[in-house]
């Protein structure tokens, strides 16, 4: 298998970021709708990179857990690398040009990748609300993984980002 820099939490952050480019003076609205975008595009099929520190349960998600080891802090670097890149990239393409807006693309790239980071408080942390947003992530996730095919979902996550972008820069 051909390994790559991850690309998924970038992915969101940016679209994220894409997304509240277009509503500059509603910085709440701003972080809903990356906080929604995430879960619509996890509804696509994409790829995600392993984590060794989660152990999953395959025959009920919900079991997952993540164990605090030297893994984990391997993984905490990878996840958090991925994340800052995506707010960097948007910061350069949305933030940095309206200095005055430079919040507005960070409330919604912050937005977007809450969800995942909501996932690793479920990890250790079973209860409501947050419960409930497992389980919802869990069923809006893709059936349909492409993480066998590490350059195909990197390729499309390239796509996704460049539409929304484009969408963004068009409409603000």
């Amino acid at each position: 298998m051909i390994k790559l820099i991850p690309m998924t939490l970038t992915t969101h952050a940016i679209v994220g970021a894409s997304i509240a480019n277009i509503l500059p003076s509603h910085p709440v609205l701003g972080f809903t709708a990356g906080f929604v975008s995430h879960f619509l595009l996890d509804a696509i099929p994409h790829w995600d990179y392993f984590l060794a520190s989660v152990k999953k349960d395959p025959d009920n998600p919900m079991n997952n857990d993540i164990a605090f080891n030297k893994n984990f802090i391997f993984d905490l670097f990878k996840m958090g690398a991925d994340a800052a890149l995506g707010i960097i990239i948007s910061l350069f393409l949305f933030g940095f040009s309206n200095s005055h807006l430079i919040w507005m693309p960070l409330w919604g790239a912050i937005g977007a990748l809450t969800p995942d980071a909501l996932q690793f408080v479920y990890l250790k942390w079973r209860y409501e609300p947050i419960k409930s947003l497992q389980r919802f992530h869990i069923w809006i996730h893709g059936k349909e993984k492409l993480n066998s095919r590490p350059v195909l979902g990197i390729f499309l996550q390239i796509v996704v980002i460049l539409f929304f972008v484009a969408i963004s820069k068009l409409v603000a």
